[in-house]
């Protein structure tokens, strides 16, 4: 005959098993739900991004340019944060970050960090003193826009920082996302993060100390998501609007 001891212990013994059985669940679960909120981060950053091409496009056609980039050392709420260097844009201030309230777009990525933004001096310099760069000379000169049909940006995009192919050549601007990792990224406070190890990775955070940039599918060191804008397009859409020829 069971005792009421005999009883309890049996309770006992059997509670530890129904948690070991829920602790192994949960162990297999959360991984599995990790993998989903990562792929929604990415997801949610590429529809950014794909808000921010339009958003560039919509600004030049507009103001006859493209925005100056933000300076990234500014803290969220401070005066200037968000908003564009006051043109023209020079080789020394056409790096920086995305000028998300210029623009009317997110401030940050998914995983809460800034977006870089680099921009082709010529595309954003002041309509009424415009250069338009190189051998490029429209005769008559555009008034409605600081570049011409002639204008070709000067930002390159290749799948690797060493060697490659290329992915896009002459592009008027190029905007990053740093991924989850977040290397060289600026963060809300107007602070650069460290710059990964990764050649990749490093390609896309050197600031102007090139015009080269990095874009291919992740590995487990390379996460940014990179996005430009095509001279054709931004051209095409230009001349639509009649802000060109």
């Amino acid at each position: 005959m069971l005792t009421r001891k005999n009883l309890s212990g049996f309770t006992l013994v059997e509670m530890a098993m129904v948690l070991l059985i829920i602790g192994l669940l949960l162990g297999g679960l959360i991984p599995t739900l990790s993998s989903q909120m990562e792929a929604q981060r990415v997801n949610e950053t590429r529809k950014q991004l794909d808000e921010i091409q339009q958003a560039l496009i919509g600004f030049s056609v507009i103001n006859g340019r493209l925005p100056c980039p933000a300076n990234p050392t500014i803290a969220t709420g401070q005066a200037g944060a968000g908003t564009e260097r006051a043109p023209p844009c020079t080789s020394s201030n056409s790096t920086g970050v995305l000028p998300w309230a210029t623009l009317g777009v997110d401030e940050t990525d998914a995983w809460g960090n800034r977006y870089t933004y680099r921009v082709t001096a010529i595309f954003a310099d002041a309509v009424s003193a415009n250069s338009f760069g190189g051998s490029c000379t429209p005769s008559p000169a555009p008034t409605l826009s600081s570049f011409a049909l002639c204008s070709s940006g000067n930002l390159d995009v290749r799948s690797a920082a060493s060697g490659g192919t290329s992915v896009a050549i002459d592009a008027p601007a190029v905007v990053i996302s740093h991924g989850k990792n977040a290397a060289g990224a600026y963060t809300q406070l107007g602070a650069q993060l460290p710059a990964s190890g990764d050649s990749d990775e490093q390609e896309n955070s050197d600031g102007s100390t090139d015009n080269n940039y990095v874009s291919h599918t992740p590995t487990s060191s390379f996460d940014d998501q990179v996005v430009w804008l095509s001279g054709n397009i931004l051209l095409n859409r230009m001349v639509m609007a009649g802000k060109l020829p």
